[in-house]
């Protein structure tokens, strides 16, 4: 049953590291991605919504330097970056276009999940860019961002994507058969690992380290599962050379190691939602309000407040109290206060006359909302 739900999840994340991109560091290896593409490009004409997490910039931006050792130095890897990321985009993009498919680049760093705002403009566009069919292509934007606050590795971005948009699956192609009981480099008789749970402790001492092109290794992998796993998402560590890799992931079968998570992405997801954030103000609901949110789950609309208490930017959580008071639910919230205090009453369609611009129907969707009962 686990493998089966490979087959039936809607959305996946898909990971594919530097060493698999550029030939171990040859250049693009544009034969591999022709074969990657077409096997996304199908899964994206049968319905499966595609994230891809693209590592390579810094790999092919070194190759187009004629730089054969990756820098240590921010400024010479950031270069390296800016150089790679125009190439490795253009690619992808002339070779989705052959099945009909647009790409958008979406560059992220640490600030876009740390801060509400720019957390809920992230989801909202990754989104939207799914609705209409497009594939975003993800990395991080190596150009800018310091080692202050840099994820580490793509793994780790990957997985963070997965939580942002709770995706069910992760994928993470690399240049391993999958997870080994012992490093395979070292160790002829390694027994590659089937299935096992994201959270067990076990595995991060069988992982062995980094190759010489990406930042990370199997460790990282390891740990990318357990923070996939946050939001309910499994994961799996693939070959990127096995022949069909994806299209037989989707099928099923046994290619890879496959980790589990111990919960349901949105059981998760708002788990997360309500015990990590601190609520930065109240909105007072009117009795019909608080009956569709506690008998049905819908999304929070203005029409049904009647107070806004506190001051709050967009993306921040808030609560949400009946007419005596009490918490009902809380959520990540789409207006600022001031915002909400002018809307607050109306109907969804008067907003945009109220504000002097558009803006999203509701005070707070139910993908961001989790009932006070719950937790």
């Amino acid at each position: 049953m686990s493998r089966k739900s490979l087959s039936t999840s809607r959305r996946w994340v898909v990971k594919i590291g530097s060493a698999l991109l550029t030939n171990d560091g040859q250049g693009l290896d544009e034969q591999a991605i022709d074969a990657w593409v077409a096997e996304l490009a199908a899964l994206r004409q049968a319905g499966l919504e595609i994230i891809l997490v693209s590592s390579g910039a810094v790999a092919a931006g070194m190759t187009q330097l004629g730089w054969n050792k990756r820098p240590t130095s921010l400024h010479e890897l950031q270069a390296a970056a800016a150089v790679g990321q125009a190439g490795l985009v253009q690619t992808y993009q002339q070779k989705f276009q052959r099945f009909q498919l647009q790409t958008a680049q979406v560059l992220l760093d640490h600030d876009d999940f740390s801060s509400r705002q720019r957390y809920l403009n992230a989801r909202s566009t990754l989104n939207t860019l799914l609705e209409l069919g497009v594939v975003p292509i993800v990395n991080e934007n190596d150009t800018v961002v310091t080692d202050e606050i840099r994820f580490g590795d793509n793994d780790t971005l990957a997985a963070l994507v997965a939580n942002l948009l709770d995706a069910e699956q992760l994928v993470i192609l690399t240049d391993q058969q999958g997870m080994f009981d012992s490093d395979p480099r070292n160790n002829p008789n390694a027994k590659l690992i089937s299935e096992a749970s994201a959270r067990d402790g076990s595995l991060e001492e069988k992982a062995g380290g980094g190759g010489k092109l990406g930042r990370g290794g199997m460790r990282t992998k390891v740990r990318a599962a357990r923070v996939a796993a946050r939001s309910g998402a499994h994961t799996v560590i693939a070959g990127g050379r096995i022949e069909h890799v994806l299209s037989r992931l989707r099928r099923g079968e046994e290619v890879g190691t496959l980790l589990l998570a111990d919960r349901q992405p949105e059981a998760a997801r708002k788990q997360w939602l309500a015990g990590h954030l601190q609520a930065k103000g109240k909105l007072m609901l009117d009795a019909g309000a608080s009956r569709v949110l506690r008998g049905e789950g819908k999304s929070l609309l203005p029409v049904g407040v009647t107070q806004v208490v506190g001051e709050f930017t967009r993306g921040e959580l808030v609560l949400c109290c009946d007419e005596q008071g009490t918490e009902i639910a809380r959520g990540l919230v789409n207006y600022n206060s001031d915002e909400a205090r002018r809307i607050i009453g109306l109907s969804s369609e008067k907003i945009t006359s109220a504000l002097g611009y558009g803006g999203d129907d509701e005070l707070i969707h139910r993908d961001n909302l989790v009932l006070s009962e719950s937790l």
